[in-house]
Formats: structure tokens, sequence, C-alpha cells
């Protein structure tokens, strides 16, 4: 797991806006008239609704879809009792999980109260601001009371996600481990190392599902509880154990399941050995486990082994769980989340892990195939079905136990309506960089003598999305890495006047040459270009010494191009490049083509930069509905200029590829609203659907609408992504963010991934 260095920690929560989240208009607020409406006197209209009949406040306010995370602070991760303003990055983080995976909005509330029965008053007298309360960091034993409480004393779901949270997720991995292993549930037995908030809960549900209360043996830090204990509060007391034994090592002798909920190292790899056959080990305190996955793994063949962390399989994370479950209950208007709600959760789990997993998903991870078994008992945060799988199953179980206020009337109408608001889009760059991770490659940075390429450079390290290698001024990247404390080790950097051996120069100043010699080059000019650094990590890439090259940052586009051309090339089915930009959207990415090279390209370039765009936007996993602009629409315009070549590109597109969804000409209003095209236009290819792919009939067009749409909208673009050339090449936007030097890292990491796979 990478280690999170204190300064990009409080640097990412403080710099730009301080915080994770906002708060966003939903209606129009720009004339008089809509604040007007927004505000009084129109607002009187559904406050008198609301009076009439409280249910209403979910028709005309945002408390059908707006959670409370609330906490005060006294169990803050494994930092104990900090307080509530100490606790607010937590909570706000929570708040942005929310939103990113489920499109749930959250008010994070951090209240300064550790009496229970005041904190339990506090909490009633501001529900009906919200849909639904999540309560967070609040220690034990405290916590079972004021959720308890509060879950017989309101009618909207509360819900405490350290305890819930891992219960629910861990029980749908242990539903897969017992069937793979062929153990029944209530055969087993069960140690379960911590007896705090999830490690209790985790309990709970296991006996709920059919794990009998005398299989289970809770171990805290002062040993077995068991009848000799006369320490215990009245939570531990539900789980004494009638065995005569103290200590971890003997109650894991012969158990099947070892539940750690605890402290790092507390297991052996004896512990482990003496385990009944086929053991799951569910190791989960973080980030350093109760036995580390080596050494389990080490110590038993026949192991099924999860934790919390990411770089190993099986990871038992709460963000599987929490978001889809708020969905679910909030769009059904639950009173509660019932036990029968969260088995629900569990079990539509465990059964997305035994399907088919699509492409999509094993792409994101890199992965040539996920198949159910042994490191794959439980699904990745980052496949897409969840929203679909976890809400509609948690949906149909509290409409079963008549908890649910507004029945789903059409399951397949509620899938798509999940589809809509969150579907893969959201997390697009999330998927992109966990793509990259899971086959790091050589990237050559030519301007690693800016700080801001080398502070990206540090992140693309410690995430492991590449391998940097760095051109520059070796005494100058050093400083700066010194003076601004830069955790970067045992980086390659090649300073082009002090690194390189003249055997090194001119033998890629001979392959140049035979590119270039009847081009009017020299070879003399060939070796004055390999101290050009363009011109050499071009050439490194071109020899396999490197994967991918990125350059641009500090000079214009045109001038950062024109050496990778000479020295790489252009893919021979195309013989030209093109640029493509994507913006993310709400409503989805959105890429956009040419934006960069083509000043006034004919039509078959047009049909060709389409087929380059296709190809590119296949490698984000999402299929490209594509839609070919101009002011004209379907031949409307007789007359000659673009939209006469803009058809002819079409209608080659659509004679030789006709798999490709791509229509045109249009215009753009016509290529983004789907249904207004059908409507008047119905033998269109991409029906009714919205396109996602835009094909602009000349540079002009293209630049300025992506560079209006990126000044004008809160999208974040990602680009431009270089397409056409022989290897993975790619060209910053000048003054890039660091972050966007990191998307654009991870997307050249994609690049060099799939030129790969081409040449194996």
């Amino acid at each position: 797991m990478p280690k999170i260095r204190r300064i990009d920690a409080l640097n990412y929560h403080k710099k730009h806006r301080p915080g994770k989240i906002e708060v966003i208009p939903t209606k129009p607020h720009n004339t008089q008239y809509d604040l007007s409406l927004a505000y009084t006197p129109g607002v009187a209209q559904p406050c008198l609704e609301i009076e009439k009949d409280k249910d209403n406040a979910y028709k005309y306010t945002a408390k059908g879809n707006l959670v409370a995370v609330i906490s005060n602070g006294t169990a803050v991760l494994g930092l104990g009792d900090i307080g509530p303003e100490a606790g607010k990055p937590v909570m706000e983080g929570k708040g942005l999980l929310f939103k990113i995976f489920a499109d749930v909005d959250v008010f994070d509330i951090e209240v300064d109260e550790k009496d229970p029965d005041k904190l339990i008053e506090v909490v009633k007298a501001i529900a009906p601001t919200f849909g639904g309360i999540n309560l967070e960091d609040i220690k034990a034993p405290e916590c079972f009371k004021i959720e308890e409480t509060l879950r017989k004393q309101l009618n909207i779901p509360v819900f405490h996600d350290d305890q819930h949270g891992t219960a629910i997720i861990s029980a749908a991995a242990l539903l897969n481990a017992l069937e793979l292993n062929k153990k029944l549930i209530e055969d087993i037995q069960v140690v379960v190392s911590g007896a705090g908030a999830a490690a209790v809960s985790c309990a709970k549900l296991y006996i709920s599902m059919g794990v009998e209360p005398e299989n289970i043996v809770m171990v805290d830090s002062k040993g077995v509880i068991n009848r000799e204990r006369t320490d215990l509060n009245e939570i531990k007391q539900q789980f004494v154990t009638n065995r005569k034994i103290n200590t971890l090592e003997e109650a894991m002798k012969d158990a099947d399941v070892f539940l750690g909920l605890s402290v790092a190292d507390v297991v052996s790899k004896k512990m482990i050995k003496s385990m009944a056959k086929d053991p799951i080990v569910f190791a989960m305190a973080n980030p350093d486990p109760e036995i580390s996955y080596e050494d389990a793994t080490a110590a038993r063949k026949d192991i099924i082994m999860a934790t919390g962390r990411s770089d190993y399989p099986n990871q038992i994370n709460n963000v599987l769980g929490f978001p889809f479950i708020f969905r679910g209950a909030l769009d059904v208007r639950a009173t509660t989340i019932n036990e029968e709600m969260k088995i629900a959760a569990a079990k539509a789990l465990a059964k997305l892990a035994k399907e088919y997993v699509p492409e999509m998903v094993a792409k994101a991870y890199n992965m040539k195939n996920i198949v159910f078994g042994k490191d794959y008992i439980i699904p990745k945060p980052l496949d897409p079905r969840l929203i679909t799988t976890v809400s509609s199953a948690v949906a149909h179980a509290a409409m079963e136990t008549g908890v649910a206020r507004k029945p789903i009337k059409s399951w397949t109408a509620y899938e798509r309506e999940l589809t809509e608001r969150l579907g893969i889009d959201n997390r697009l760059i999330m998927g992109i960089r966990t793509k990259a991770k899971q086959d790091p490659k050589r990237i050559v940075f030519a301007e690693a003598n800016s700080f801001r390429i080398l502070k990206a450079v540090q992140f693309v390290i410690r995430e492991g999305i590449a391998k940097p290698i760095l051109l520059g001024n070796k005494e100058k990247i050093q400083e700066l890495i010194k003076e601004n404390q830069l955790d970067i080790d045992n980086v390659p950097i090649i300073d082009l006047y002090e690194s390189v051996s003249d055997e090194k120069r001119h033998h890629f100043a001979k392959i140049l040459y035979e590119k270039r010699k009847r081009k009017g080059m020299t070879y003399n000019e060939a070796v004055e270009k390999m101290y050009n650094r363009d011109y050499y990590g071009s050439m490194m890439v071109e020899t396999g010494e490197a994967d991918a090259f990125i350059s641009g940052f500090s000079r214009k586009y045109s001038s950062t191009i024109r050496p990778t051309l000479q020295v790489i090339g252009v893919k021979k089915d195309f013989n030209h490049i093109a640029g493509m930009y994507m913006l993310l959207t709400k409503s989805g990415p959105l890429f956009l083509a040419d934006t960069t090279v083509n000043m006034n390209p004919s039509a078959q370039t047009l049909a060709d930069t389409t087929l380059l765009t296709a190809a590119e936007v296949r490698k984000f996993n999402i299929e490209p509905r594509i839609a070919l602009l101009s002011y004209s629409n379907f031949g409307a315009y007789k007359g000659e200029g673009s939209p006469v070549r803009v058809k002819e590109a079409v209608q080659y597109l659509q004679e030789q590829y006709p798999d490709l969804i791509v229509d045109g000409e249009m215009q753009a209003n016509y290529a983004l609203n789907g249904k207004l095209r059908y409507s008047r236009y119905p033998f269109n290819k991409l029906g009714d659907q919205d396109a996602n792919t835009l094909i602009f009939p000349n540079l002009s067009s293209g630049n300025i609408t992506y560079k209006i749409l990126q000044a004008l909208g809160p999208y974040e673009a990602i680009g431009p992504i270089l397409m056409g050339m022989n290897k993975p090449i790619h060209i910053l936007q000048r003054d890039s963010t660091v972050r966007e030097i990191i998307n654009m890292t991870a997307i050249a990491v994609i690049d060099a991934q799939a030129s790969s796979t081409l040449e194996d």
C-alpha cells in the first residue's frame, strides 16, 4: 500500500477550495424570476403543501436524497477520541464516497456531545432535514445504544457503518468462501479478534445468517471473552464462551474462520497452521493486518485470505456496501434499515461475485479474466454493477418486510434510473488509474526540470501508475527534489549533456538519419538533435528503451510534436494524426476530436479520425456513440463545404464499418439530445441515445468548443490525447496542472499496455 506523506495529505485537503465537498444549486437561478421562485414569494407554495402533508417534503425538497453523516469524534479511524472538529475531514470523505459511488447527497455534522442520551436528542431534533442518518466514528459501547434508540424513535433509515458496513461485506465474502470450501455455515468454528463495534456487528450478522452462537470465540486485548472474566460490559457478555481457553493462540486451534478487527501482527504462522482444513482468514486491521498476506499464504496453501487492503486479493471494503444500501433504502423511502435488508445486501454481493465478470471490469484492473475462486470471493469496488445489484436487493428487501413507503413499480425502469444516476462515469479516472497500476510502463518525462512534472512523478511512483524516466539537468532536478522535499528515489535521470555516452548518441543519430536522410537531414544534424529532449526521449521509445513519452509542458504543441513525428512516425493505415479531449461531465464522459491537429480535414481524414477516436474511446471500456458534426442535419445543406465532407465521411464509415455506431452530419444540439434527434430523424443510427463522441468538421470548431466547455462548465478536461502515432507519444497542454499530468501519464500507460498487447 503506498505510503501517504503528511504534507501531501495536508495539501490535498487545504489547497484550492478547503475540504472535499460543496453545495451545488440544482435549479435555474440566473434571473430575478428564478430567484423569486427559489425564495420569496414562490417558495411559500411548497411550504404550504408540506404543511398539509409532511411527506410532501420528499416531493419539493432534497430530503429524499440527503443523508446526514453524524459523528462526535470519539472513535475516529485509528486515531481514537480526537474530537468533532478533528473528525470532520473523515466525515467529508464519507460524503465524497456517498456521492461518487451512489449519487447520494450528504451534509456532514460533527456534534460536540459525548453523553449518548444528549447526542440522541440532537440527532432526533435535526432528523426532519434528512432522508437517512449515517452514524460514524462513535465509540463503543455508546454507539450501540445510540443507534438502537434512534432506529426505534425515527422513521428514516439509521445506519452505523462502522458496525454494519464491515459486517455486510465480510458476510458476503464468508458465504462465498464457505461455498468454495464446501463447509456449512452452521458447522463452522469462528474466532473474532477484537470486540469493538465492527467485531460485535459482524458476529451478530453471522449468527443471523446461520453461525451457531456457541461456535464463536471473541478475543479482546485482555484475552478470550470467557466465563472467568469479571471485567465485561453488557455488550461483551453476549459473546462469553463456555470453552476453557484464555488466549488467541488457543482459540485458533481447529478454527474454520478467523475474523480480525483488531491490531497488526497478533497472528503468527503457527496459529494459521493450527487451524482446521481449508481455513478462512479475514485479517482486516488497517493499514497492517493481523497477519500479512505473504505470511498467511505461505503458512497454508489451502487458505482463503482477505484483508482490508487494495493491493491484495479479496479486499473487504465498506464502499462496497454503504453507498448502495442507502441508495436502495432512500429510493423506496424506507423507515429503517433492518436485518433483512443487511442480509439481502450481503447475499447480493456474494451472488455478484459468482456471476460472469464483464470485460470492462477485468480491463479496469488490467486482468484478462476475473473468475470466482479463492482470489475473487467479493466484487471489485469499481464494478459498475454494484449500484444496480445491491441497491435493488436492499429496496426489494425493504418492500418485502413492509418498511418501504414508496414501492418500486418497475424494476427494469429502476435499474435504468440507477445506471443513469451514476453508470461508470464518475469513476472513470479511478478506472483509468487502476488499469494503469496493473501493468505500469516506463514513461519518459522530457521536462523533468519542472516542479509540477516532478510533483506528478512523485504521485505516479507512490501509486504505482508508471515507472518514470526523467530527462533534464540532473543537478537542477536533484535540487528541486531536495528543495521541495519530494519523495523521489531511485528514478533514472538522464542528463543529455552528462549522462549520455557518445556511442549511445551516435547510435540514436544513425537511426534518425536513416529515417530523414531523404528529407533534408544530414548526419551531423541528426547528432545535434540528440541533445534535444524531445528527439532523444522519442528515440528511447522507438528503440524500446522506454514504453511511452510525455512532453509539451513548457513548449508549443507544434514545436513538441514535430520531433516525435520525425522519430516515431504515424500509423500506415491512417497516415495522419489527430487529437482528442475527454470532458468529464455530470452526464458522463464526452470525447471530442479533432481538437488539436487537422485544420480543414478531407472526408477521408474525418473518417480516419473517427476510427482512431473510436479505438481510443474503447481503451476506456466505453462503447463510442459517434456524431459527426456540422451546421446542417442529414443532408439538408446542398452546397459545398464542411457538411458535404462530413456526409461523405459518414457514408464511407457506415458502408465499411457497419457495426460502428456513427451518424451525421448533424448539429451539436441534436448530437447531445438523443430524444430530440429521434423525434425528428428516427432513421438515425444512434437511435434515441445521446452521443458520447463528437467529431468536428475542422480544427477551429473543435478547439473553440472544447475550450468554451472547459471554461464555462464544471468539467474536468483530460487531454489532448494524441492518436495515430506508431508508438505511445503524448503531448501535454502548456502549463498543465499536476492532476492533468498524472491523468495523462495513466493514459500513456494504458496506451503502452495496448501497444504491447498488439506486439505480443
